[in-house]
């Protein structure tokens, strides 16, 4: 990764503001931000911002410590693009926080536990991010974000506890409904949205990474969703999951074969197969009532 160099430092080497901006025409130096530039393009969204991060921090007062989404992103949190346009920061205090072009510095409570050094960096601490996160995102996405942590080691009773500390801040009571529905068996951000949308839609709560056996005892699959007492499957596919599962040598129509052969074993064991996409997401009401179709299917099969 390429490193961060700040305008004063190139003036210390002695370029002068109208070399920098030669330098920056000729794509030898890349600005990120006021003050800060960099000799390489960014390896993807994630290492942009950790890059705008630095640069940022390096205009920034010591007392401040990376939070909120910019802390997802040093976490190895799911990141949305949309959401990286500015470098989160939060200082111990009751006010003074505001919002300019490159960074957003929030102002609140935070205690020791609430901050930890990554790569150097102050950042808030696992917990703390993603309590921060649920009180600013919609569910759907803090959600997979939440998962994602659970996956990483986050344990209920940190983010509890940081809850408990926040108590009266704005958006606290949906942390707390996000915590209590998060899940780190979830293994992708689409199958943790798909989760949040399903409930929404008032479907009952699938059991995630469902493990199904034939009648020998040998196992067949493991789905992403299954609502066992209805004898329905669910499964999530995301544009990158074939890909994930490719093998050696695989191509992605080997794959695409595999499935329907899996997904055959599992209708002729008596279950029913619901796939979501993501645009599936987007028609909750649509979505609920395929699922309650495969429900009613089974219900008929097993009668």
């Amino acid at each position: 990764m390429s490193e961060v160099v700040m305008a004063r430092q190139l003036a210390a080497r002695g370029y002068r503001p109208s070399e920098i901006a030669r330098l920056v025409r000729r794509g030898e130096l890349t600005r990120i931000r006021r003050g800060g530039y960099v000799t390489e393009e960014a390896d993807g969204e994630r290492d942009r911002h950790r890059r705008l991060i630095d640069a940022t921090l390096r205009l920034s007062s010591t007392d401040v410590v990376v939070s909120h989404l910019s802390a997802g992103v040093l976490h190895g949190l799911p990141i949305f693009r949309d959401t990286l346009k500015r470098v989160d920061l939060t200082r111990s205090g009751r006010s003074g926080g505001y919002v300019r072009r490159a960074v957003h510095l929030h102002v609140g409570p935070l205690t020791t536990a609430d901050r930890v050094i990554l790569d150097g960096r102050p950042v808030t601490s696992l917990a703390r991010t993603v309590v921060d996160v649920a009180r600013r995102l919609p569910e759907r996405r803090a959600v997979a974000l939440a998962d994602a942590a659970l996956t990483r080691g986050l344990l209920v009773d940190q983010a509890a506890a940081v809850v408990g500390g926040l108590g009266g801040h704005t958006g606290i009571g949906r942390a707390r409904r996000v915590l209590e529905f998060a899940d780190g068996r979830s293994e992708s951000v689409g199958e943790s949205e798909g989760r949040v949308v399903m409930a929404v839609a008032g479907l009952p709560r699938p059991t995630l990474q469902y493990e199904v056996h034939d009648e020998h005892g040998e196992f067949v699959a493991r789905c992403d969703y299954a609502w066992v007492e209805q004898r329905t499957l669910g499964e999530f596919d995301g544009l990158i999951k074939y890909g994930r599962l490719l093998k050696p040598g695989e191509t992605s129509s080997d794959v695409i074969v595999a499935e329907k052969l899996r997904e055959d074993a599992l209708r002729d064991l008596g279950w029913e197969v619901v796939r979501l996409i993501w645009s599936d997401l987007s028609r909750p009401a649509q979505l609920a009532a395929r699922v309650r179709r495969a429900f009613t299917r089974a219900a008929r099969r097993h009668a």
